[in-house]
C-alpha cells in the first residue's frame, strides 16, 4: 500500500489557510456539480438489480449505489466497507467484524457481494451520467467497528488506525475506478460514513468487555487522521454523520467537499454558516429514514427555506447550496416507504428553485 500523506495543520509546506481543504490535495479535482437530491446509502431488499432500478428511476440526477446490508454479515457498514481494504484480512466473530491474518470465507463471501453490485450496476445503469455517489465506513467508523487479533477495538491503536485507513483509501480508489469503467458517463463521488464519530470523540465507545469506556481521542488527532484519508480519494469526498452531536466543523476542516447531516438534530448553525460561507455543499437529511407519514414536499421546502433565512443567507442561493437526501439510511423502511422518500426529496428539491 502507497503510503498517505495526511495534511495536517501544523505542516510548514503548507498554508495554514489550506490545511485540511479540498485546495491542500496534491491534485485538485474539477469542482464537483451536485444533483438537487440522492440516497444516503442503504435500502431494503436484497435483490441488487431491482434497488438501483428504484434509485435511477427516483433519483435520475443523482443517483447512487445501494447498499443491502438486508442481505446478511457482508452487506452490513462494516462488512462491506472491509471487502474493500487491500492487504488485509478479516472474519466475523461472535462479537463482530475483527482483523485476522489471513481472509477467509467471511471477507470473501463480503467481496463477492459486491461484485455482484457492480455487475448490477452495469446492467442497470451503463447509460447513466451526471454525478453518482458510492458509500463505505470512514476510518474512524470503521477502526470502531474492527477488533483486533488480540482483542479491544482498532480504534485504541495508532498503528492499527494507520494500517486501516491506508488500506481503506487505497480500496475505495479501486472501487470508484471500477464504478467509472462500468458507467463512463458517472461522476463518482465518494461518501465516508461516520457515524461512530461522536462517540470516538466524546469517550462513548463500550469496551470488548462491555462494561467500560474506551478514552476519548482528540479532535485535532481525528480531524489529522480523516484528512489523510479525504485528500488520498479520487474526486469529490461527502462525510456523512447522521448520529446527535454530528462534528461537521471537523468534517470541513478535514477537507469534506460536502458534509451529510439529518437537519433535524445539528443545532450549531455557526458551524453550518461557516461551512456555506467556506464553499462546503450541504446535504440535510429532511425525511426520517424509517416509516412514518411524510409532510408534502413543499412543506419540507418551506422548512428548507425557513432553516436557510435563519443561516442569514439570500433565498436565491439556496438550490445550488443544498442536495436533498432522507435524514440516514433507509435499510430499516419498508419498500413502499424508501421509495415515497426517495421521491419526495426529489419532489421538495423543485420547490427551492428560484420562481
Amino acid at each position: 500500500m502507497a503510503p498517505l500523506d495526511p495534511v495536517s495543520p501544523t505542516d510548514p509546506d503548507v498554508p495554514s489557510d489550506l490545511a485540511g481543504t479540498p485546495e491542500a490535495r496534491a491534485e485538485e479535482p474539477a469542482r464537483p456539480s451536485w444533483g438537487p437530491a440522492t440516497g444516503v446509502g442503504s435500502l431494503p431488499g436484497a435483490d441488487p438489480v431491482e434497488a438501483l432500478r428504484v434509485v435511477t428511476g427516483e433519483l435520475p440526477e443523482f443517483a447512487h449505489l445501494p447498499e443491502l446490508p438486508g442481505r446478511g454479515p457482508g452487506a452490513d457498514l462494516v462488512g462491506r466497507s472491509a471487502a474493500l481494504l487491500v492487504d488485509l484480512a478479516v472474519e466475523l466473530s461472535p462479537a463482530g467484524w475483527r482483523l485476522v491474518p489471513r481472509s477467509g470465507i467471511d471477507q470473501r463471501r463480503a467481496e463477492e457481494l459486491l461484485a455482484r453490485d457492480l455487475d448490477a450496476l452495469h446492467d442497470v445503469a451503463e447509460a447513466y451520467t451526471g454525478p453518482f455517489k458510492v458509500q463505505a465506513a470512514g476510518p474512524w467508523t470503521l477502526a470502531a467497528g474492527l477488533e483486533r487479533t488480540r482483542g479491544d477495538r482498532a480504534v485504541v491503536d495508532p498503528g492499527a488506525r494507520r494500517d486501516l485507513a491506508q488500506s481503506l483509501a487505497e480500496g475505495i480508489a479501486a472501487h470508484v475506478a471500477a464504478v467509472a469503467a462500468r458507467v463512463p458517463g458517472a461522476q463518482v463521488v465518494v461518501q465516508l460514513d461516520e457515524p461512530s464519530l461522536p462517540a470516538v470523540l466524546a469517550g462513548g465507545l463500550p469496551t470488548a468487555s462491555g462494561f467500560g469506556r474506551l478514552p476519548a481521542v482528540e479532535a485535532p488527532v481525528v480531524e489529522q487522521e480523516l484528512a489523510a484519508v479525504v485528500g488520498a480519494l479520487p474526486g469529490p469526498v461527502v462525510v456523512h454523520c447522521c448520529a446527535d452531536r454530528a462534528p461537521l466543523a471537523l468534517f470541513r476542516a478535514a477537507g469534506a467537499d460536502a458534509v451529510s447531516f439529518d437537519l433535524g438534530l445539528v443545532q450549531d448553525l455557526d458551524a453550518l454558516g461557516a461551512a456555506v460561507e467556506a464553499g462546503t455543499h450541504l446535504f440535510p437529511g429532511v425525511v426520517p429514514g424509517t416509516d412514518g407519514p411524510l409532510p408534502a414536499p413543499k412543506a419540507t421546502a418551506s422548512r428548507l427555506r425557513a432553516w436557510w433565512r435563519e443561516l442569514g443567507f439570500p433565498a436565491e442561493h439556496l438550490h445550488e447550496a443544498v442536495t436533498l437526501t432522507p435524514s440516514c439510511g433507509l435499510a430499516g423502511a419498508t419498500p413502499g416507504y424508501a421509495r415515497r422518500a426517495m421521491t419526495h426529496v426529489r419532489e421538495a428539491a423543485k420547490y427551492l428553485l428560484p420562481e
